[in-house]
């Protein structure tokens, strides 16, 4: 199997949990598909608006630091290969693979589903998480730019929010960021997984580069924004050997706050990070997997509340270890973010804000 130029996922494999069929080549040209037809064309992005009722979602899972969030988008076209969020696209029966990188959909409504929720007798504010399950500042937002209007209603309504991104394209909110950051409102964590650009290339092909997110941290600590540097995710003999050193890039940028976390290959993002592997790191294929497993029980993946974010066994101390010497070394602790909802000003039905 071939790499697909600026694509993470190698092929389009389908979910067997819903009701995407599954497709399986056959025939006796399949050898000469490629003399007669040409090599296969890289799939083009596609943007769908959609228009939900809600926008701000609810969850009660005891191992995440938020309560509610907002996804402006569905599917992301930086293409991270290890995203645990590949398998929300089988709920629409679409592929977690490139699907998910290629066939995204947008939500412009989003600021005024926003402002119609915060504007209910009954609702009470506490922090709302931004990048959850796709990327806020996705290459796309810069058409759409619902991000932005989301956090102006955030910012008029007094309304604390946190974001996580692996793009610098943030930095292009630094006005409301900046205002925000006066009134206690926004924490900013930034996704750095290497410092080799290469190897970013392949795990997170339409991502900004390592050296763009670092400089983006040390931009949005100069502005007196709250940020910190979020080493996510680890992947055994692939990106470990960067954690050290990426600690150190972020400190030298002024940031004090740092969080880790382990690869994490839930339902069909396993077979996809398996894909991914042979076609890139076939002689590692093994070791990575063994590793993996031996952190969450003998499993791809643990799902389980209250283990499945916190990988056990030897590997997982020995990684949490050198991040806790690294982070000392550093001056580091963990995300410090002071977020105030005590001047929550609810807009009216109409959009305009309470003055009492």
């Amino acid at each position: 199997m071939q790499p697909l130029k600026g694509r993470g996922a190698a092929s389009g494999a389908p979910s067997s949990r819903f009701n995407l069929p599954g497709r399986e080549a056959d025939g006796d040209w399949l050898d000469s598909v490629a003399d007669i037809d040409g090599p296969p064309r890289n799939p083009a992005t596609s943007v769908t608006e959609e228009h939900p009722r809600t926008i701000l979602s609810f969850n009660k899972s005891p191992d995440i630091p938020f309560d509610r969030s907002i996804n402006a988008y569905r599917g992301c076209e930086h293409g991270c290969i290890y995203c645990f969020a590949r398998p929300s696209h089988a709920f629409h029966d679409l592929s977690p693979g490139l699907d998910f990188e290629t066939r995204l959909f947008a939500k412009p409504d989003a600021a005024r589903l926003l402002r119609t929720t915060l504007a209910k007798p009954g609702y009470r504010p506490a922090p709302i998480a931004m990048g959850t399950n796709t990327d806020p500042y996705q290459p796309i937002e810069a058409h759409y730019r619902i991000t932005r209007e989301i956090l102006e209603v955030c910012l008029e309504t007094r309304h604390p929010v946190t974001i996580t991104t692996k793009s610098d394209r943030v930095l292009r909110d630094l006005d409301i960021l900046r205002e925000m950051a006066r009134f206690d409102l926004v924490g900013v964590g930034i996704s750095v997984t290497s410092l080799d650009a290469h190897l970013s290339r392949l795990l997170e092909p339409r991502a900004a580069t390592p050296a763009r997110r670092i400089a983006a941290l040390g931009k949005l600590v100069e502005a007196g924004i709250p940020a910190h540097v979020s080493i996510a995710p680890v992947i055994p003999a692939i990106t470990d050997q960067f954690l050290e050193a990426i600690l150190e890039a972020a400190a030298g940028q002024g940031v004090r706050g740092a969080m880790w976390i382990m690869v994490r290959l839930p339902h069909e993002v396993a077979p996809l990070f398996r894909e991914w592997l042979e076609v890139h790191f076939p002689e590692r294929a093994s070791k990575v997997m063994t590793t993996i497993r031996e952190m969450r029980g003998g499993k791809d993946n643990d799902p389980r509340f209250f283990e499945r974010m916190r990988p056990s066994g030897v590997w997982a101390d020995l990684f949490r270890n050198r991040f806790r010497l690294a982070a000392k070394r550093h001056g580091f602790g963990p995300p410090d973010v002071h977020l105030d909802c005590s001047g929550f000003k609810a807009p009216d039905a109409s959009g305009q804000l309470s003055f009492l």
